[in-house]
Order: C-alpha cells, then sequence, then structure tokens
C-alpha cells in the first residue's frame, strides 16, 4: 500500500482554528426549525425511538439543512456544530428522540454495544481499571485523537462537567500532510496495516484481532482511522509480533502532530450542542475533566454512530470491522451478541 507523493489537495482541509472561519462549520437553529421539531415530536410521540426515521419525523425546513450537514461532513470540513438547540424546553427522553430524528437526517444509526445499543450515554460509570466495561467515554479519563468504528459519529451535550472536558479536532488531511512534509519515512509506515485487537466490550465480534491501515487511499478517496489503545492490546498478544520500533515512533510522531496546537482547534462542547465529526476526515479526543458530586449535575452527552449512505470506499482490510467496505454501504458499529451468546 503506498502513500501519495505530493500533498492531498480536498477542499474539506483546515489548519486548526482555521476551521472556525469555515462556512460549514457552526449552524444555528432558526426560530422555524425549532417550531418543526415541537410539531414533529407531537406528531411521533405514539411511534418507539427506533421506529422514528427521516420519513416519519417530518422537518421540511431543517430536514434540507441536515442534507447540506450530510454533503458537508463527506465532502467539506468534516466537522459540523449546531447551536440554538432549546434544551431547557424538552424532557431528557425529548431531547433524545430529536436527535435522533436529526441524525436519522444524516445517516443510519449503527450499534455500539454488543448489546445492540444505538444511542450511548458518554458519562463517568465508575468502572475500575481492570473492569472490561470500562471504555473511554464512561470515564473522565483524558482520551488521545482516535476515530470511532462508524462514517459519522454524533454527540449531543445533555450537562457539561465541572471543569474540563474541552474537545480537540484535528484535520486527518492537514495531519497527513504535515506527516508528509516533516516525516516521509513514517508516513509509509502509516500506510502500513497495523494489528488491532477485538474491544473488551465487542463480544458479538468472533474474531480476536484484525489488521487495518492508518491512512488509506481507495478508489481516489482519502481515509484516515485510529484507535491506539487497541493497537497496543494487540501487539501485546502471544500469537502475534511485537511492534516495531518503527511503527511505535510513527504513532508517536502522528500523535505529537495532532497535538500541535497550529493543527488542532480546542473547544467547549456546551449545554444543548450538537456536534457531528466525519471520522475519516477527522480525529478527536477528549480532556480529562472533574465531575459534580451531585449525579444529578454530572456531564452526561448522548453519542450516536451513523452509517451515511454518501460515504466513501474504503480498503478492502476494513471489510473484518465495517462489514462492508463499498461506498454508501451501511456499515461500521458493533455486531450485537445473537441469542444471548
Amino acid at each position: 500500500m503506498s502513500e501519495p507523493t505530493a500533498p492531498i489537495d480536498h477542499p474539506g482541509t483546515w489548519y486548526g482554528d482555521e476551521l472556525f472561519q469555515r462556512n460549514d462549520w457552526l449552524y444555528n437553529f432558526s426560530d422555524q426549525e425549532i417550531d418543526e421539531l415541537d410539531y414533529a415530536l407531537r406528531f411521533t410521540e405514539h411511534l418507539e425511538i427506533k421506529q422514528i426515521n427521516k420519513d416519519s419525523f417530518p422537518l421540511p425546513v431543517l430536514g434540507k439543512e441536515l442534507s447540506l450537514i450530510q454533503e458537508s461532513l463527506e465532502n467539506g470540513s468534516g466537522a459540523v456544530m449546531l447551536r440554538g438547540f432549546p434544551i431547557e424546553r424538552y424532557s431528557e427522553k425529548q431531547t433524545q428522540r430529536l436527535f435522533w430524528a436529526m441524525s436519522c437526517n444524516i445517516g443510519m444509526p449503527v450499534s455500539q454495544s454488543a448489546e445492540g445499543e444505538r444511542i450511548f450515554s458518554v458519562r463517568d460509570s465508575g468502572y475500575k481499571a481492570d473492569d472490561p466495561r470500562l471504555r473511554g467515554p464512561n470515564s473522565s479519563n483524558r482520551l488521545s485523537f482516535h476515530s470511532d468504528r462508524c462514517d459519522v459519529i454524533g454527540f449531543h451535550c445533555l450537562r457539561q462537567a465541572k471543569s474540563g472536558g474541552e474537545n480537540e479536532i484535528v484535520n486527518s488531511i492537514a495531519l497527513h500532510n504535515s506527516i508528509q512534509k516533516h516525516r516521509p519515512d513514517l508516513l509509509a509506515i502509516l500506510y502500513q496495516p497495523f494489528y488491532y485487537k477485538r474491544h473488551t466490550v465487542d463480544i458479538g465480534n468472533q474474531e480476536p484481532w484484525c489488521q487495518q491501515p492508518i491512512f488509506s487511499i481507495q478508489e481516489g478517496h482519502f481515509a484516515c482511522n485510529l484507535l491506539r489503545v487497541l493497537i497496543e492490546r494487540a501487539y501485546a498478544l502471544p500469537d502475534l509480533p511485537e511492534m516495531a520500533p518503527i511503527q511505535k515512533e510513527a504513532l508517536d510522531f502522528m500523535e505529537e502532530t495532532a497535538s500541535n496546537p497550529k493543527l488542532h482547534v480546542r473547544f467547549r462542547q456546551e449545554r444543548g450542542d450538537i456536534l457531528f465529526l466525519n471520522n475519516f476526515l477527522t480525529l478527536h479526543r477528549r480532556s480529562a475533566y472533574e465531575d459534580y458530586e451531585d449525579p444529578g449535575l454530572r456531564r452526561h452527552l448522548l453519542r450516536i454512530w451513523l452509517s451515511v449512505p454518501n460515504s466513501r470506499p474504503l480498503h478492502p482490510l476494513f471489510k473484518e470491522n465495517y462489514g462492508d467496505t463499498r461506498a454508501g454501504a451501511v456499515r461500521g458499529g458493533m455486531n450485537p451478541v445473537q441469542n444471548g451468546k
């Protein structure tokens, strides 16, 4: 798998705070769109949340804007923030239904666990370090730059932490081009396959490990995908080779480069904010946070994983993790356990 010899030229490329100046970054809800949400919420109150979809939840004006957001996530900046959602006027259940309905205008929700959860609560669950249920999103720990197993990831902030919990996003093409400029030898390594161990909560997947490249180009379409914790767990397995020093150096340099303030943006998603990210065009991380003592005030975000109909083709090695690599295919997520097995 060979890397390109020239920097990748893409209209969605941005460096650091350039994202905030783009016209496809920030979207503010209008009063008319809020009225549409109110009406659609009443119109569909008889439906179970999983029965709600783009067709059953009428959003004549907002739906068109969400289609434009779907397009910009794939072919633009890959990062969109929606602000002005009046979270105070809705119950938590209503907010969840609205987040689901808006997300369905962008893509199809896929499973985030072996239990088939399609909306996941991001909050500190208090699990100890050796608990197999522990995942980055259900801890208060700092997370490293990574992507999730879906085309697009969405977050809706219900409550923020007492302090900390800032978001950082880096554009993966800008990251790629910076590594190419400074360490082309390491970029070549990142185009090669790395072993990934199955996640501890991915018990519906029968494979103990798979292989994926960090950077890849398929049919002219770029993709970046990284979850270092699973890479390191794989290379610690006795039946797999140890990670080569050059591989570790490449991963370290990638993290170091992404951490450059000139390359990434840092912000705090506030109550009511909705954030969508393309997992092949961006990497994201979160700082550690301190929570409130009162359980009713603690940090809580809703997370959704989406398979989008305008997605890019992926390298064949993504098949084991994503199920399908064709452009526009329903893919990603975790396989639910069948019949309790």
